[in-house]
């Protein structure tokens, strides 16, 4: 690639959307451009170069790219590679602008920032001002520090060589993983890419190897429900379903709830997408759509395992609901999650999918809805008087707190007021009454009318307890609850 002419300027280039890119073997100056180029710029680039041009046709992207290149060797920013690498100009230029000692470090700043803050997501989105990063931290978005300018798609390229993904294809999703040593901890992140109409978007899921073992007594549930979980998760056969939206936490009490049992004296497997972490004595499979492996083809397979307990990630489809709950039916503990709003709707959530009522009420022995709701950080929580809305609230409930207590916001919190997650929780056990009442009115509202009878807590009143205890607020409870 020449070097920038100085008789002509970034502005000039970019407004015309054009590009010199290289020499020629007659002597021409080669300049990209793409269908949208304003060629009565050619002239202007002729007269600073001082040779005749030549057009080559280029996509938008890779122009984009070339403009980059040439602009920041100019400002000197980067310094740029030569560009007959057998990978061709594209890829060769993309590798070597990634691997430019401002694009690393932004990247590993990135990662460090995200684990240092607790971020469960790190998020880079094209926008037509360029790639905003953002972390997800206890369940919200956040701002993060964006990426220099002209290297966004240098940043973008660089997760996606970390990641072993193809540089050059931005066309098409890809998905990959990315392990991050620190001193005292190791990171896997998961990396997943969708082209959009302003390019590249990255998604990086943090998981920390070797966090599996997690109790049930950290997971914010009140001391009787806790032992009621305990008594259940211990049964021999049969189903236990936890139900809730994406990001609830559902995959935590599975295998906090696994943590109950004993790998030395069962064979414990595990079906997951993806597998999120590795859990000592436990035999844990993958699924794989794209080749193939899917919920209801490996289940057939576990079932050969002589497994004792398995936990199957998801029941999705009417095959893998059908697989597993005749697994269930016959001596083994299964343990899945369903997306339903509350305890009640996982019923007729399998009633959609095919299973026959006699089947879920002679299998299903409770349900577990959740979701996750901030705690008020520690560093800056205050007093203060509510409105009127909300001691109303609290007062028909049940009975306000004597103090109402919320975060203003520090640099623990990263102002937002919060730090860290607890979990609500109802719990819907499958009696006699439940099972009549699936003969009879499968209905969510009549399941959940009868088991509020029966003592079953809902997640709004958890939530108030939880706000009574100063634990989290009543914005809160209502933003994870309302449906």
């Amino acid at each position: 690639m020449p070097a920038m002419s100085e008789r002509i300027s970034k502005a000039f280039l970019t407004h015309h959307r054009i590009c010199p890119d290289g020499t020629l073997p007659g002597g021409e100056l080669s300049v990209a451009v793409t269908e949208d180029s304003l060629l009565e710029g050619l002239d202007a680039v002729s007269v600073a170069y001082d040779c005749p041009v030549a057009t080559r046709i280029v996509g938008t992207d890779e122009l984009d790219l070339l403009l980059a290149r040439l602009t920041a060797s100019a400002e000197g920013d980067v310094e740029v590679g030569p560009l007959d690498s057998r990978d061709g100009p594209l890829t060769s230029d993309i590798r070597d602008l990634a691997n430019q000692p401002p694009v690393v470090r932004y990247v590993n700043m990135l990662i460090r920032e995200a684990q240092a803050g607790g971020a469960s997501d790190i998020h880079l989105e094209s926008t037509p001002r360029g790639l905003k990063a953002r972390f997800r931290i206890d369940g919200v978005l956040g701002p993060a520090l964006d990426p220099p300018a002209r290297l966004e798609h240098a940043v973008v390229s660089r997760v996606k060589l970390l990641a072993d993904l193809d540089i050059a294809e931005r066309r098409r999703p890809q998905d990959g993983r990315i392990r991050v040593q620190f001193a005292d901890r190791e990171l896997d992140l998961r990396i997943s890419t969708v082209p959009t109409i302003f390019g590249e978007s990255v998604v990086m899921r943090l998981l920390e190897r070797g966090s599996g073992s997690i109790a049930l007594e950290t997971l914010g549930m009140p001391a009787p429900l806790l032992e009621r979980v305990k008594h259940i998760s211990r049964r021999t056969h049969g189903m236990i379903l936890v139900t809730g939206p994406t990001g609830s936490g559902k995959t935590t009490t599975l295998y906090a709830a696994l943590g109950l049992r004993s790998t030395d004296r069962e064979k414990i497997l595990t079906l997951e997408d993806p597998v999120e972490y590795s859990l000592k004595g436990v035999t844990q499979v993958p699924v794989h759509q794209q080749t193939g492996v899917t919920f209801a083809s490996m289940l057939r397979s576990m079932l050969r395992q002589d497994p004792d307990v398995m936990l199957i990630g998801e029941m999705r489809d009417a095959e893998t609901a059908e697989l597993a709950i005749r697994a269930a039916l016959t001596g083994h503990l299964v343990f899945s999650t369903l997306h339903t709003n509350d305890a009640a709707g996982a019923i007729p959530r399998l009633l959609d999918l095919g299973v026959p009522g006699y089947l879920i009420a002679a299998t299903v022995h409770a349900v577990l809805a959740q979701r996750l709701v901030r705690c008020i950080c520690q560093h800056c929580r205050e007093n203060y008087v509510p409105d009127s809305m909300v001691a109303t609230l609290l007062e028909e409930s049940g009975g306000a707190p004597e103090t109402y207590t919320r975060g203003v916001g520090c640099d623990a919190c990263r102002g937002t007021g919060f730090r860290g997650r607890t979990g609500l929780f109802e719990l819907l056990e499958i009696n006699d009454d439940v099972r009549a009442a699936i003969a009879r009115d499968p209905s969510t509202a009549g399941l959940s009318a009868l088991a509020l009878e029966s003592g079953m807590r809902s997640l709004t009143v958890a939530g108030w307890a939880q706000v009574r205890a100063g634990v989290t607020t009543v914005e809160e409870v209502l933003r994870v609850t309302q449906q």
